[in-house]
Formats: C-alpha cells, structure tokens, sequence
C-alpha cells in the first residue's frame, strides 16, 4: 500500500454541466434592506460569485494550470493523500512540505511554487478528506493524525531531512509535524501560531499596548467570525447537507472566510469542494480536533512565524508558553490570510531566511 502513483485532475464534463445547471437556477436568499454584513455574508456578495462561477470561471483553464505540476497521489493510514511534487533544480536543496486549511486549498501555493522551488523541492499536499484527496472514511483524522501522515509521506518520498510550512489549519498541523518527527524536521514556519490565554490573571497583568490590541482584535474575530468554528466542531454533518446541494450555499458558508480576495482564486477554492464532494469530510476535521486532547508539553523544533496584516495576530508571550523554540517572528503590513498568494515575495523570502538560517 505505499506505492504511489501519478495523477492528473479531469473532471468529467457531466459534472461541470450539473455544477452549471444547479448555478443558473439558483434561488437566493432574502435579507433586510439595511442588513449589510451584520448578519453574515450578504446577498449580493453571494450573487456576485454565483454569477462569475456560472458566466466568467474558466474551470479547465485552472485544471490546466494545476496539471503542469507533477501531481501523485499515494495511500497513508487508509487514506488517499494527493500531493503535487516539484523539485528544485538544486539536487541537494531542503525538501518542505506546505500545508493548507479551510477553506482554502493547495490552491493556496500556486504562487509561491516557482519562488521556492529555486531553492526547495516542494511537497504540497491535499489534507484528507479535502479537495483531491477525496472524502475520509474513517474517523480520527485530527491534526495529529494527518502530522503523522505527512512523517510517512516525507519518508515514502525519500527526504531525510525536510522542514513543513503552513498555514491556518496546516498552521495547526506543521508544528506536530515537528514534534512527531523531530529527527528529520529541521524547523518549522507558520503563518499563525493559535497559541490562546490560559486564564491566568498573571498572564494578563502587563500586557503591552501591541498585544492588548492583539487580543482585543481576537476578541472581535471569535464574536463576529467565530460561527463557523464552533458549528463544524460541533455538527459538521447538518451544514453539509445543504452545502452538499448547493453550490451558492457553499459559496456563503466558505465565502465568509475567503472575503476581500480575487474572484478566481475564491471560486476556484470553492470548485475544488465542490467537484471533489469534500464538504462533509473538510468540515469533520473541525470536529475530530475539538475531540482531542492537545499535547501538555511544548514543541521544540525550531519555529518560525510570519504574520500578515489582517489576519490572526499572534501573541508571543501566549506563543512561547506553547511552543519553546521560536527563532524568527517577523510581521508584515501587507497580504492577509491568505499570503502565498496575496503577498507570495514576502512570504517566499521569509521562508527563505528561515530555512537558511538553520
């Protein structure tokens, strides 16, 4: 079961004209005149993608693009795991292997391949249950499980030696990676480091001006943002019924995350969901997280954060207590959530710094 095996992506055109059909009958929901955003996602955001995915994407321009990579895909702990695999033409250069989240996808790298790939090979693959990977069967597959299917994935490949980087649900998963496979993890670089108050008093008894502005900021995003973390962690599989049936209803619920950025990259994350059928297995890697218990002690693999400007803001003194090996922690005024593909120099460079310095 460890062979692995190429893979292209060609999406039978049955189901794009299915996609097609279920967008142009699609009946949007109503909303208060004067709602705006309060009450979520509104309306003509909604309409404005449905709209570009039926009359403007080109899903076989972005299938073309995908497919100039080399693309494997290989079977871990009896799940399916896609990866693309670009190698540098530096025969002796540091493997990495980037992670993504929700609801993003290896999309999300597209950038930053041709950067990185002077001075890395790149290993980039699909969570389970996301996008090419295709829906999980089984449960479990929490962050720990999938760190340990990467340690089997880097070996499988032959690296010895490799460093992992990520970001939002893979900058969960990288530092495990790290710590379940310490021998061969020469450092890790994230984008946000999810490191919380414990709630003790002393922990927040002299907080500079910068992190109380963190916290006040976090304080905002869990009131006004927090909706889909708390459902998926709780009954995944309710919601997925209807994001299942229909796309406008995947284009709110995910689109809530994907805010501010290109139509194209929005509606191409919101393609691969939905032409793969992993919206119900995405949204359990929430719920197999919030099941688990974290580790008590700190990782200790070298660590590297790189913070973009609007997005989580992470707060050292609460990253430190979590993680006991930080050696670089820079922040930028540019990009957001996503940065390898809204800021991908910065990031390449600072990827770059770090894995150099080690």
């Amino acid at each position: 079961m460890t062979e692995i095996k190429p893979f292209r992506i060609n999406v039978p055109q049955a189901d794009l004209d299915d996609l097609a059909d279920r967008l142009a009958r699609t009946r949007f929901s109503e909303e208060l005149a004067d709602g705006g955003d309060d009450y979520g996602v509104p309306v003509a955001r909604v309409r404005e993608l449905v709209e570009y995915w039926r009359d403007g994407y080109d899903w076989r321009a972005f299938e073309a693009r995908l497919n100039a990579y080399p693309q494997f895909t290989t079977e871990i702990d009896g799940e399916n795991v896609h990866f693309l695999h670009v190698r540098s033409a530096r025969e002796d250069a540091l493997p990495l292997i980037l992670t993504h989240g929700w609801p993003g996808s290896v999309v999300e790298y597209l950038d930053v391949i041709e950067p990185l790939s002077r001075d890395f090979h790149l290993v980039i693959p699909s969570i389970p249950g996301f996008g090419f990977s295709g829906p999980t069967r089984e449960r479990g597959w929490n962050r720990y499980r999938v760190a340990k299917a990467w340690a089997e994935l880097m070996a499988r490949l032959g690296y010895e030696r490799y460093g992992a980087v990520g970001n939002d649900g893979g900058s969960l998963i990288s530092p495990e990676v790290g710590r379940v496979d310490p021998e061969h993890v020469v450092g890790v670089h994230v984008t946000q480091i999810f490191s919380f108050p414990s709630g003790d008093p002393a922990e927040m008894a002299d907080l500079t001006p910068e992190e109380a502005a963190a916290l006040e900021h976090l304080q905002w995003f869990w009131s006004k943002m927090g909706a889909f973390n708390q459902l998926q962690a709780q009954q995944p599989q309710t919601l997925a019924h209807a994001l299942a049936d229909s796309p406008a209803g995947l284009a709110g619920w995910n689109g809530q995350l994907l805010a501010g950025l290109d139509d194209d990259f929005v509606v191409t994350n919101l393609a691969i969901y939905w032409l793969t059928g992993t919206t119900a297995s995405s949204m359990r890697f929430y719920w197999e997280d919030a099941q688990t218990e974290p580790p008590a002690e700190p990782t200790t693999v070298p660590l590297a954060l790189a913070g973009f400007a609007n997005d989580f803001q992470s707060i050292r003194r609460f990253a430190e207590r979590d993680h006991k090996n930080i050696v670089s922690w820079h922040t930028y005024e540019v990009g957001g959530h996503y940065a390898a593909h809204q800021a991908p120099a910065e990031l390449a460079q600072d990827i770059r710094q770090f894995f150099g310095s080690l």
